[in-house]
Formats: C-alpha cells, sequence, structure tokens
C-alpha cells in the first residue's frame, strides 16, 4: 500500500508582514515542529486546517494518517548573511526533513507579488497564459519581448474566489486572475512583468523549441518523481502507458486542426461545378473607413475567390471627402463588375455606413463583413447549400475564429451552438457571418445608429424576433476570419468600452419588445451580460427533497436554504425513502413540530427517482417545484430568484444551476447529449473561478438538459408531460425529463449565477455488481430508443467540431 507522504503544498510570505512565512502542507500527527534559518530556531506557530476536498473525502483512511496544517514562522528582517531555512517534523521514533529552501529563494519571494501560471503554452508563434497574481497593493500586468520592448496584449483580469480565500489578509483584493493570448510572437523568450507599486515580479517565458521542450520535460519530471513517491512505481508505469496509448487522442493545437478541415483545391473545384436548384444573389456589405489597402484587398480577394458566384460586393466608404480608398476603390470596380462601390462626401458612422451599402445592394439576402476581415472560399457556397437543405430559412450564421494581422496565423475559434435565444442575450455569440433575407430587413428596418459599437447585435436581435426559430439556421463551419490588432474589438475589448454599453442597451431593447421585464447588467467580462428578472409576485416554490438517512446532509440543505436564501415563499416536501435508522425518524418529527413549511411524505417501495420524485410532487402545493438532491447546498442568497426568474418566462420548461464539488471544481453547468455515449455534465473538473470555452460556465444559455440534482420546473409543464419517467429508475430520468420538456416546445435553460455545492462523490454511479450493470444497460437502451434523432444527429446546442470524448469543449480529433 503506498505510504502516505508528508510535504508543503503552498509556501509564500504574508502579504501585509514581511516577516512572516506560511507554509502550508500535509504534516504528521502527534509530530511537533522545528524551524532553523542557519542554525537559529525560529518562532513557528501551527495551525490544523479542516479537510474539505471532496478528493480526500474518499480517500483510503489508513493514507489519511496524516493532518492539514498552515504553519507561520516569524522571519528576521535581513536574510542577506542566510543560506538555508529547514523545517523539521520532529516524531516519537524519529526527526525528519519537512521541507527546506535557500535564503536566496526566500529574497526572491520577499516583497514581490505573488505570482502563479496555471497554463504556459507556446506554439507555433502563439504564446497563451493562464494563472493569478496577488499583492497588497493593485498589479499591473506587462509583456516584453526578449529586447525589452514592450508588446501589445490583451490582459483579461479575472475574480478568482479560490485565490482570495487562501489570501485571507487582504479584505478585498482586486481582480487576481489573468488571462491572455499573444500571437506573432519570435525570438528567445517573452518577459511577463506584474508591478504593484515599486515591486516587481517577472518571469520568463521561453519560446525557442528546446527550451520549451526542457521546461516541459523538467515539469513532467517533477511529476513523475511525485508521483512515483506517493502511488509507486508500478501506478507510475501504468500511468506512462496510459498516456501513450491517448497520444493520438489528446488535443491539438488549432492551427494544425483547421489547415485540415478547411476545404483543398478539390473539393472547392467539385463546389464551383456543383448546380444548385436555388441560386439566390448573395450581396455582400462593407462599411469602409480609412481601411489600410492591404487588407482591404485581401478582403476583396476572398469574396472573389467564392465557389459560389451569384453575389455582389457593396463598398460603402465613409472616409469622407479626400478618401485615401479612391484610387484603390475605383481600381477594385473597373476590374469586376459585381463590386459596386458607394462614396459620400462626409465621414459616416458605421450603422450609416452599412445601411448606405444595404440600400445599394440588389440581393435577395444580405451578408455583412467587416472591412479587414476575410471569408473562407467555400462561404457563401455552405449558406446557400443550407437555403436549399432547409427551405423557408430566412436567417444563416456560421462558425468563426481570429486571424493574425498577416493573415497566416488562425487561432481562437469559436464554435457555435444552434440557435441559443438565452446565449445571444448574454453574449452577441452570432456575429459573423451572418445573412439574412432582405425580406426581414424590410420588416424590421436596418441598422440604428443609437446602437453604434454594437448595431449588429441590435440588428440580429430585431432579425431574430421576426421569424420563427426553425427559420434560423446554423452552419457549424468556419466561414470566417475575424482579423486582430491593436484597435480591433477581437483583440483588445477595452479599446472600445462604448460599445458594450450599446450592447447592454440592445439586449434591454429586446427584453423590452418582446414583452419581457427584465434589468440587463454588465456581465463578468466585457461584452457578457447579465439579465436578472422582474417579478410582479412571488410564488409558492415546493422544494421536493428525496432522503433516506442521511440527516446531516438534509439538516445543511435545509439549513443553507433557512439560513441564506433571501426568497422566503417555499415548502418542503421530504420524501423519506426506505431509512432504517430510527433517528431519521425522530428528525422528521422535529423538522415538521419546529418548521411548518415542512412536510414528510413516505415512500414505501423500492428505489426508483423517477417515482419517488412523482410521489413528492403529488403533494406539493407550488406552482413551481425545485427538485433538490439532499447532499446540496446552496451558496449565493438569491439562489432561488435566479432559478424562478427564468422559470417563470412562458417559453422556460426548466432552469438547472451551476453546482461545485466540494473542493470547488464543477460539477455540472449544463448537459450535452452524447458526452459518454449518452449524456454528460459539462466542464466537470474544472476549477471554480475558470469560464470555460468561450466562458460558457458563466454564461446563461440554453442546453439539452441539466441535471435534477437542482432543476427548477413549472408544475403545468411537469404536470404536462407526465413528471419524470419511471421506467427509467436511477440514470438518465432527469434528462428523458428534459427531452420531454424540449419536446414539448420549452427551453431548458441554465443559469450560472443560482450556485450551490454538491457533495457527491466524484467516484460515484460505479455500476459494481452484475444487477446494476444490467440495469443501467437497460435504461441506456431506453433511453436510445426514445430519442434516437439527437443521439444520431447530435445535440443541437453542443457545436459537431467538438468532441464528445471529452467534457472541456475542446476539439474534436483529427
Amino acid at each position: 500500500m503506498p505510504e502516505e507522504i508528508f510535504e508543503v503544498t503552498r509556501e509564500r510570505f504574508h502579504l501585509l508582514d514581511r516577516n512572516q512565512y506560511i507554509v502550508q502542507g500535509s504534516w504528521p500527527k502527534d509530530a511537533k515542529m522545528e524551524a532553523y534559518l542557519d542554525g537559529h530556531k525560529l518562532k513557528t506557530t501551527v495551525k490544523k486546517v479542516e479537510m474539505v476536498s471532496a478528493l480526500e473525502r474518499f480517500k483510503d483512511p489508513d493514507l489519511m494518517r496524516g493532518e492539514q496544517i498552515t504553519a507561520t514562522l516569524e522571519i528576521p528582517d535581513s536574510l542577506e548573511e542566510s543560506k538555508k531555512l529547514v523545517i523539521y517534523a520532529d516524531m516519537p521514533d524519529r526527526k525528519k526533513v519537512w521541507f527546506s529552501i535557500s535564503a536566496g529563494e526566500l529574497r526572491k519571494k520577499r516583497d514581490r507579488p505573488q505570482v502563479y501560471f496555471e497554463e504556459e503554452k507556446v506554439q507555433q508563434g502563439m504564446v497563451r497564459l493562464r494563472g493569478w497574481v496577488i499583492d497588497s497593493k493593485p498589479v499591473a500586468i506587462q509583456i516584453f519581448d526578449e529586447n525589452k520592448k514592450p508588446l501589445d496584449a490583451d490582459i483579461q483580469r479575472t475574480d478568482r474566489v479560490d485565490v482570495n480565500q487562501l489570501y485571507e489578509e487582504l479584505e478585498n483584493p482586486e481582480k487576481t486572475g489573468f488571462f491572455t493570448e499573444v500571437t506573432n510572437v519570435h525570438g528567445k523568450c517573452l518577459y511577463v512583468v506584474f508591478k504593484a507599486g515599486n515591486r516587481k515580479t517577472v518571469k520568463v517565458v521561453p519560446l525557442r523549441r528546446m527550451e520549451v521542450l526542457a521546461k516541459k520535460v523538467d515539469r513532467y519530471a517533477k511529476k513523475g518523481l511525485h508521483y512515483w513517491k506517493t502511488q509507486g512505481g508500478t501506478a507510475l508505469a501504468g500511468k506512462i502507458v496510459s498516456k501513450i496509448k491517448t497520444a493520438s487522442t489528446r488535443e491539438i493545437p488549432y492551427q494544425k486542426w483547421i489547415v485540415r478541415h478547411l476545404p483543398g483545391k478539390a473539393e472547392l473545384e467539385k463546389q464551383r461545378r456543383t448546380k444548385l436548384s436555388y441560386s439566390p444573389k448573395i450581396s455582400i456589405v462593407v462599411p469602409l473607413y480609412k481601411t489600410p489597402e492591404k487588407y482591404l484587398r485581401r478582403l476583396t480577394e476572398s469574396v472573389q475567390q467564392q465557389t459560389y458566384p451569384n453575389w455582389e460586393l457593396c463598398l460603402s466608404d465613409g472616409s469622407g471627402t479626400d478618401s485615401p480608398l479612391t484610387g484603390i476603390l475605383k481600381e477594385l470596380c473597373a476590374k469586376d463588375a459585381r463590386i459596386k462601390v458607394i462614396t459620400h462626401d462626409r465621414a459616416l458612422q458605421i450603422s450609416e455606413n452599412t445601411n448606405s451599402a444595404i440600400e445599394a445592394a440588389s440581393g435577395d439576402f444580405i451578408a455583412f463583413a467587416d472591412h479587414d476581415d476575410e471569408l473562407t472560399p467555400h462561404a457563401l457556397f455552405e449558406c446557400v447549400k443550407a437555403l436549399n437543405d432547409h427551405p423557408g430559412t430566412l436567417v444563416v450564421y456560421s462558425d468563426e475564429d481570429k486571424m493574425s494581422m498577416d493573415g497566416h496565423k488562425f487561432f481562437q475559434p469559436h464554435f457555435k451552438p444552434d440557435y441559443n435565444p438565452d446565449l445571444l442575450c448574454t453574449v452577441n455569440y452570432i456575429c459573423h457571418l451572418f445573412v439574412v433575407s432582405r425580406s426581414v430587413i424590410e420588416k424590421v428596418g436596418m441598422l440604428r445608429k443609437e446602437f453604434d459599437g454594437a448595431q449588429d447585435y441590435d440588428f440580429i436581435f430585431r432579425c431574430v424576433e421576426a421569424v420563427k426559430d426553425e427559420e434560423i439556421y446554423h452552419v457549424p463551419k468556419i466561414l470566417y476570419h475575424w482579423r486582430c490588432h491593436e484597435n480591433s474589438t477581437a483583440e483588445n475589448p477595452e479599446s472600445k468600452t462604448y460599445a458594450f454599453e450599446a450592447g447592454r442597451r440592445a439586449v434591454q431593447e429586446h427584453y423590452n419588445r418582446v414583452g419581457v421585464h427584465a434589468k440587463v447588467s454588465d456581465g463578468e467580462f466585457p461584452g457578457l451580460y447579465r439579465t436578472e428578472f422582474i417579478r410582479d409576485h412571488d410564488p409558492l416554490i415546493s422544494i421536493i427533497i428525496p432522503n433516506k438517512d442521511h440527516i446531516d446532509d438534509l439538516k445543511r440543505c435545509m439549513d443553507s436554504i433557512e439560513q441564506k436564501s433571501t426568497y422566503r415563499n417555499y415548502e418542503y416536501v421530504i420524501v423519506e425513502n426506505n431509512s432504517t435508522d430510527p433517528e431519521t425518524f425522530e428528525y422528521y418529527k422535529k423538522l415538521e413540530a419546529e418548521n411548518k413549511k415542512v412536510h414528510v411524505v413516505y415512500w414505501d417501495g423500492v428505489f426508483n427517482y423517477s417515482a419517488i420524485n412523482n410521489y413528492g410532487a403529488s403533494f406539493a402545493k407550488g406552482e413551481y417545484f425545485l427538485l433538490l438532491n439532499n447532499d446540496t447546498e446552496i451558496i449565493n442568497p438569491n439562489c432561488l430568484e435566479e432559478l424562478l426568474g427564468y422559470c417563470m418566462r412562458s417559453d422556460v420548461g426548466a432552469v438547472g444551476a451551476r453546482l461545485y464539488y466540494e473542493d470547488d471544481t464543477i460539477q455540472h453547468a449544463g448537459v450535452v447529449i452524447g458526452f459518454g455515449g449518452i449524456a454528460g455534465h459539462c466542464f466537470v473538473l474544472q476549477p471554480r473561478g475558470t469560464t470555460g470555452y468561450c466562458h460558457r460556465i458563466i454564461c446563461a444559455q440554453d442546453y439539452s438538459a441539466v441535471t435534477a440534482a437542482c432543476m427548477m420546473v413549472k408544475r403545468s409543464v411537469f404536470e404536462k408531460v407526465g413528471g419524470l419517467s419511471e421506467e427509467l429508475q436511477v440514470a438518465f430520468n432527469d434528462i428523458d425529463f428534459c427531452m420531454k420538456l424540449r419536446q414539448a416546445g420549452y427551453l431548458i435553460v441554465y443559469n450560472p449565477y443560482a450556485e450551490l455545492y454538491h457533495y457527491e462523490s466524484k467516484s460515484r454511479g460505479l455500476e459494481d455488481t452484475p444487477e446494476k450493470v444490467a440495469r443501467f444497460n437497460r435504461e441506456i437502451s431506453v433511453f436510445e430508443k426514445r430519442w434516437p434523432d439527437i443521439l444520431r444527429n447530435g445535440d443541437p446546442y453542443y457545436n459537431p467540431n467538438l468532441t464528445l470524448k471529452s467534457q472541456d469543449f475542446s476539439l474534436k480529433r483529427i
């Protein structure tokens, strides 16, 4: 059996007291701590840390002889003459070095911002960095090249609850998380400088292949050594073999992926020869404003290279008098009759400029492009093919990516879901390429100048409001390259803050037009928005909680609601499910006697999760049901309001929450049909504070399903679809229930602002008996027979270019 290793997991200086050095880790019970700096004994204070990790809870008890501690050491002001700090664990049978560090390393750490890199990826001229930094003063981050010249880099800052909790000496730290992706890098290295006042920390990021490889080898060697110490040589060998076997299935760089997935010469030639039965003219409208000539030429060339021929390019030059584009525009018109140019004697803002191009367009459909971006050569063909394959379609949009200034590197692909109205109210995920029927524009009007900066967002809302959901089609292919530079919101969101305010107003106006009472505010990042729905009454919520013994879990769950929730109009329906401990029944009596909101009902049948919840619902009095596991705990006081806000909408059937394991990793952030072969939770095990692919973890949005561990549903629709299917006793009953709601025409919403802990084990659900295996396989078969279409065609809320082999929204393997 592997022996537990007593080791330091974190060490740092106190941010407000430079003489306090803090060390945390696993410590042998009953040992005494002795710390020496070059033989001089230091004053130490040791405090036990209560275990909160779900991983630790389910460890083998034989491996848990140690305890988690935080030790604080008093370090002298000067370390110049010192050489080494050593901490000993003095045990009854031996004295062992627990931790040691050179005085030189201590000097490097002291009086500097504390930085930790969680991701450092270098590939083909691109560097991606993610991590956190903290100091007692605000920290500025800047990146320099090897010659110490500053680089223009968009560095996003995020709140990190986990970091804030670790550094409890600071009351209100600023955003501690950071993320950046720098392109077109070259040379030996980059310097990342973290500066707080007159203090700074510098991290060196090597760029040369051999140095990057050496750094990786060193990191893996350290991880391997630790794994060998804790798990043994056999386990390490097994781990290495597993890594080798999965090498071909691991995520690949997008730059390689896109080359394999763009059509080759043969495919493009085949498209040119294809005669489509419906061949509408597509007018591509582009507002120009002092556009650099090389970018305008590349945009024009990308249109001329289209495999679909029935197009026109309408260029509206809003540069005003003495436009620098006059010469090149005359040249372009002379060479290609399909290019129209509209000139103006005054400078125009973007909405007026785009509208001028629309007015000049003669096409059946209008496509929108920015003046420095590019279309892929098959962009229009794929859009028109969609119109042929799906007659009646009035709106088409595609996936997109970002392109370096030189046009040779592609990165940050945005693989989008099919039409997702709640995601659209959170972020303009549709963006490019957007193609709409002229008839729709005639109905809704053109772009509105009062929304300049987010004029496309406002326009998209008005278009989707004017059509049916089934008349909107998403082409799940990269058809548009968005060029990034320092003045583009694609790369530097802070450069156009006015645009994000216009975006917020666009969402608010959308709700106003469709008659939904809501307040829209800024989200966690520029361009993300949060919706809070305004209720005209507080309906009764019936909180249905199945329970078998586990009264500690039940108490914690109910206490969190009683003590934290700001919503008060609810009742509890506790469904007793074959408990055996007499204390459980005594507890029920006490609950009902002390809390008039509590009703305990008794289920006498065999365990059947669906039947138990249906039974509980039959006793419920509320307009809304909250199906809730007894091993959950609400985090935010407005959790019930957040769920209820979406659920009260007429088009919504059920709403799910963001759930965390006990160690602050994601347990649930929506469900995708197809994960694991049938269905699975999104972003499982991603740390709290990360936002996931395209910030999807923190975006309210529609999914095909959410988990019933915490699911709010209208009573009326619950009864309309017949509740949970009792044929599915244990597995997939909540997924099946959501599918029934979708079939009945309702949306399933994931709301990240309703947050709870879910204290289930990460290894829960192992089918370890023949009976359980047979039941599990039977329930898979039931689900497959009921919902063959979505399993065959794919989940509409998940892009087919993303893998089903993991739940992190990474690229499908080549």
